[in-house]
């Protein structure tokens, strides 16, 4: 059961005062939701917190430990993160009332960042030099399993064709789209374990958000496991800045800030792009098979909708990717 089911807030606050050993009154409200998961703004004597609670497949044990600590190295380097708080028995990963999954977090007051300001590019490329530059090696996942798949393989034409057969209005769109898969393919190719590196893996700008004094933080580390630097950079790029319309310049900005940040990473080759297309590829399919599920929640059905509209339109092209490497090959 979802906590938007419970008929009132009781029970979760009840539940939070006993996890955390809170006394006094605890307050809980309605915070902004994503595609796997919502956030509810918790009060208690002790201060503000950010409780996420988690739609899907919570993250393993080992993952939130990786997480945890990347976060602190991050913040060493000077990147902004809320903390992650355990509870009284040292439990970072809760369950809730109705089985819901929850973690706590620091509550930090934050807006979205404008990808369109002049000062944007900057930032964004600084901030994933940091967090490039205070991570380690990591050639398996944080359970020590082969790198996840979702990030460099990309899924077969068959797998999207009950999409195509449902006569949904966004279906003539969906095939332009696939019928470029063929060739994107071909650039997709296993990541190198020598490359790679515990990267944070979903730095679109919906987890990269500015505070009240327009400095950037980073929300949403679920996804750390290892990857190429030069694709997580590459596909931050696309997330960025090709919406409404692929802003190579923006991209430029953003990438030499990298570089003079200190930077490792180096966009040279088709192959920086890997990430950026199986991963788009791949939650496309993973939305369209929700809003396909006539079991699944309404709520979840009509989010997945909105982000198969996006993905439609913010997909990159063969052709936008030749345009970005040969302006960014040419920066030494």
């Amino acid at each position: 059961m979802a906590i938007a089911d419970l008929p009132d807030l009781t029970e979760l606050a009840d539940f939070l005062r006993d996890a955390f050993a809170w006394g006094g009154e605890v307050g809980v409200a309605p915070g902004p939701r994503g595609a796997l998961g919502r956030i509810w703004r918790v009060e208690s004597d002790t201060g503000r917190y950010a409780l996420k609670e988690i739609f899907f497949d919570p993250p393993a044990a080992a993952v939130i430990e990786a997480e945890v600590v990347l976060v602190r190295r991050a913040a060493a380097a000077g990147v902004r993160a809320p903390a992650s708080h355990p509870d009284r028995l040292g439990h970072h990963l809760l369950r809730g009332p109705g089985g819901t999954c929850l973690r706590l977090f620091d509550w930090v007051s934050a807006r979205p960042a404008d990808p369109a300001s002049r000062r944007t590019p900057g930032q964004v490329g600084e901030l994933l030099a940091r967090l490039h530059r205070s991570t380690r090696h990591a050639s398996t996942e944080p359970d020590g399993s082969t790198p996840d798949r979702w990030y460099d393989s990309v899924p077969s034409e068959d797998e999207f064709a009950p999409a195509l057969d449902s006569g949904a209005p966004w279906v003539p769109r969906l095939a332009a789209r696939l019928a470029l898969l063929p060739e994107l393919r071909g650039i997709v190719k296993p990541v190198d374990p020598a490359r790679t590196l515990l990267c944070h893996r979903d730095l679109h700008p919906g987890n990269v958000l500015a505070d009240e004094a327009g400095a950037l933080v980073v929300f949403d580390w679920d996804n750390v496991g290892p990857a190429d630097p030069a694709r997580e950079l590459a596909k931050a790029l696309f997330d960025w800045w090709s919406d409404p319309a692929l802003d190579a310049y923006a991209m430029r900005a953003a990438y030499v800030s990298y570089l003079r940040s200190g930077g490792p990473a180096r966009i040279t080759s088709p192959d920086d792009f890997a990430m950026l297309v199986a991963e788009g590829h791949n939650f496309l399919r993973k939305q369209l098979s929700v809003l396909l599920d006539d079991s699944a929640l309404a709520e979840h059905r009509a989010w997945a909708e909105q982000e198969i509209d996006e993905s439609l339109r913010i997909m990159p092209t063969p052709g936008q990717l030749a345009e970005v490497l040969d302006l960014l090959a040419r920066i030494a």
